[in-house]
């Protein structure tokens, strides 16, 4: 925030927060942000999957960008690759068993 902004101005709190998210950004290990945003590629895939009716091509869209990370970075994602590989599975699993049940 500028000496000319006010302590309340929304626009100079939002960049202050900004700041503060990109400083608490830079102390997390990058498997670990990586690994955060493959899981809400998950979610975002869930979404679609369990939306009315499921939108199949957005939560295939979803659950290939998910797997991009999880496979083409495999041996890099740290302690929860694991989980993230079973995460996969899951939502891999989910969306056949969606397709079929549309029939």
């Amino acid at each position: 925030m500028t000496a000319d902004q006010a302590p309340d101005d929304p626009v100079a709190l939002a960049a202050d927060e900004l700041a503060r998210a990109k400083e608490r950004l830079l102390t997390e290990p990058p498997h670990y942000v990586v690994a955060n945003h493959a899981m809400g590629l998950f979610e975002f895939g869930a979404i679609h999957l369990t939306s009315t009716p499921p939108d199949l091509d957005a939560a295939v869209l979803a659950i290939d960008a998910m797997a991009c990370l999880v496979e083409g970075l495999e041996g890099r994602l740290g302690p929860d690759e694991d989980t993230l590989q079973a995460a996969l599975e899951q939502i891999r699993l989910a969306f056949l068993q969606v397709k079929a049940g549309l029939g």
